[in-house]
């Protein structure tokens, strides 16, 4: 079916669902199941490499809700399905989302069970935004935490993001820009990506380009001389000789020499970056910094500057691309109430907790040591973490902070938790979530009543 006959963007995915979606919006609506219902998602687990994740994808979510629309063209292919009557298709030419979401803001590490978000809508609203907010929000918090996880490894030394090519398809790459940047990377090769997200673009320089000229040292001298303040890639041939290419052409070139590093991708990056700050110390290049990329991640980069390897910055594909170690979270969307009663699963491992909740906080001494799953309306200590973010389908100001703010809140949360938390071996203990005991006893008066 031709790409075309779709629309693009947050604004035209209301087909960007599971089929099981839109017939349960039939029987809702033949049923005339309408009142409000209350939906949480949130995983239910941590994959073992992973002490935390990095909440990412309100914002997708939000703009999906606040343009959910049902177009003719759209319609049109519904009727073809043959599942759909022509009542229900006139309905839905008027549908929009009238609800309120609810939602820890982005960059707030989330733990089990605690509700990245809330929706709050007539059930067949509220039923309908799970694909998409679930899509959405499991891609930028898988992204987002991996990429926390190596900003922390590379403790203040730049990171860029080099990924995109060996992503998951065009949207991946492009949301992922932004998760990454969420995370703590400072820079992307991602050009629309960049743009998009105003997010600074960086990028040096391939091995195709030295390949394409006669020698390395013409290579280096002509592209230099169009990007004067260029990273130079050396290691197209023999790494070391490389790098005495460029101490050449700083002589060469003499005050007029701006080049501001090279760059390692192969080999033992932490051993030639030792003999290569060597070769341009010796030469009066102590300026240049050393970039390094190939095949890092995390624990590469962890092991690089506990060897107090002399590199300055890397850049990071694939293994954080598609968070390579751990690609997936047990994300999951789930009724907690309707009409006014709570509703939840008992099924074995994939018990829920019913009704609208709250996830408090407590803190000491600015120390973030335990979270508390409470109902919404329980008083409890603590900071409460879900808030308001769009009420009768309109965006609240909270539902509005730029990524910049995401950025801080991620930079500043992280840093309040227990230091064994954010290291990269399993936390031991794990991070303590309880549930309040109010909580506990609704869900037991649910599961009593059901059990009938």
């Amino acid at each position: 079916m031709s790409g075309d006959r779709f629309a693009s963007g947050d604004e035209g995915h209301a087909l960007f669902t599971d089929l099981y979606e839109l017939t349960m919006l039939q029987a809702y609506w033949k049923e005339d199941r309408q009142q409000r219902a209350v939906f949480s998602l949130y995983f239910r687990h941590l994959p073992p490499a992973r002490n935390y994740a990095l909440a990412c994808g309100l914002d997708a979510a939000l703009s999906y809700l606040e343009h959910l629309r049902f177009t003719e063209p759209e319609i049109a292919q519904l009727r073809s399905l043959g599942f759909f009557s022509e009542e229900f298709l006139e309905w839905l030419r008027s549908f929009r989302f009238t609800g309120d979401v609810y939602a820890l803001a982005e960059g707030t590490p989330v733990f089990p069970n605690e509700p990245l978000l809330e929706v709050v809508a007539p059930l067949p609203e509220a039923q309908v935004a799970e694909s998409f907010a679930m899509n959405q929000i499991h891609l930028q918090t898988v992204l987002a935490t991996k990429a926390s996880r190596v900003a922390l490894a590379a403790q203040g030394r730049t990171v860029v993001d080099f990924g995109m090519r060996r992503m998951h398809g065009t949207d991946a790459a492009l949301r992922g820009v932004r998760a990454f940047y969420v995370g703590g990377v400072h820079a992307t090769s991602n050009v629309l990506g960049g743009l998009m997200h105003d997010i600074p673009v960086a990028g040096t320089m391939a091995h195709s380009y030295i390949q394409a000229h006669e020698s390395e040292a013409e290579a280096f001298r002509r592209f230099s001389s169009l990007y004067p303040q260029t990273i130079l890639l050396v290691d197209t041939y023999e790494t070391i000789e490389g790098v005495r290419k460029v101490v050449d052409l700083a002589r060469e070139l003499g005050d007029a020499f701006q080049v501001r590093g090279i760059r390692l991708d192969s080999g033992d990056l932490a051993q030639l970056a030792r003999e290569a700050r060597k070769v341009l110390d010796e030469a009066g290049l102590e300026r240049l910094q050393i970039f390094a990329s190939g095949d890092l991640d995390e624990y590469r980069i962890d092991e690089i500057v506990r060897s107090e390897a002399p590199i300055g910055a890397f850049g990071v594909g694939t293994r954080m691309g598609v968070s390579r170690d751990e690609p997936s979270l047990d994300l999951a969307y789930k009724l907690t109430e309707y009409a006014g009663t709570g509703r939840l699963k008992t099924s074995p491992g994939k018990a829920s907790l019913p009704g609208r909740k709250q996830v408090f906080r407590i803190e000491e001494n600015g120390r973030s040591v335990r979270d508390l799953i409470g109902r919404h309306d329980e008083p409890q200590p603590g900071r409460p973490l879900l808030e308001p973010v769009m009420r009768d389908g309109e965006r609240l100001p909270a539902g509005r902070r730029t990524l910049r703010e995401a950025r801080e809140r991620a930079a500043e949360e992280l840093a309040k938790l227990p230091s064994h938390v954010r290291a990269l071996e399993p936390a031991r203990p794990a991070y303590t979530v309880e549930v309040s005991e109010a909580l506990q006893r609704d869900a037991e008066a649910v599961r009593e009543k059901v059990a009938r």
